[in-house]
């Protein structure tokens, strides 16, 4: 089973979650603050990781920020009711996935079952050619075995729901897919996220993309129906 880290100050969270992830067959490891997180996840990586977001000496979205520079490891956020705006710029900065506090453990436990299944699946070589095969489309490729993309020779990093995305709609240039659509592309059908989730996915993707090139607009926006790739 993977190997899970658990990032919280609140120690009652770090066990009674843990059990239940043990529980699961998951190896658990536990951290309260960010800084120590930061240095084992950088130095010995897990599978995932669920990151609370506001911690003593350095909270969530830094510690997702500097990991986001040289890992694209699966990071699932946990929020309070309160920190819709914090929810937003996560996944602006590339988490996978959050969650509300206070939460529940069947629902955490789901949603990390998806991710990993997720993770797995890109660049497994089970699946079908559509979704094994490297694919090119102009400056774009995209090796799903290896999970790597780059823009005209030069890497881009993606996370998994990034990488699901943008191969959803590559896959088929021109043709508009829905935020359902890519919803179904980059979830378990049992997992619910909203509009805004694909939003900020996508700007995630823009934003990286014109960091490898200032002129990359292959993603379009057609307002009220979805997006669409355009090869050049």
């Amino acid at each position: 089973m993977a190997t899970i880290a658990l990032v919280d100050d609140d120690r009652n969270i770090l066990t009674s979650v843990s059990i239940a992830l043990e529980n699961e067959g998951h190896h658990v490891r536990t951290y309260t603050d960010g800084a120590s997180a930061l240095a084992a996840l950088t130095t010995t990586p897990p599978d995932l990781a669920v990151l609370d977001i506001k911690m003593p000496r350095m909270d969530g979205m830094e510690v997702l920020r500097r990991l986001r520079q040289k890992s694209n490891l699966p990071v699932i956020f946990l929020t309070s009711k309160d920190e819709e705006v914090d929810e937003l710029m996560g996944l602006r900065m590339g988490a996978d996935d959050y969650i509300r506090k206070p939460f529940s453990q069947r629902l955490l436990i789901e949603r990390i079952r998806t991710i990993l299944r997720r993770h797995e699946s890109v660049g497994a070589t089970g699946g079908t050619q559509e979704e094994t095969q490297a694919l090119v489309r102009g400056k774009l490729t995209m090796d799903p075995q290896r999970h790597t993309c780059t823009w005209d020779g030069r890497e881009v990093v993606l996370t998994v729901t990034e990488f699901l995305i943008l191969q959803a709609l590559a896959h088929r240039p021109g043709f508009v897919k829905s935020r359902d659509n890519l919803m179904d592309a980059a979830y378990d059908d049992q997992v619910y996220v909203d509009d805004r989730t694909i939003d900020s996915h996508i700007k995630r993707l823009r934003k990286k993309f014109k960091a490898a090139d200032n002129d990359f607009n292959s993603i379009e926006t057609l307002y009220g129906v979805g997006y669409r790739y355009r090869e050049d």
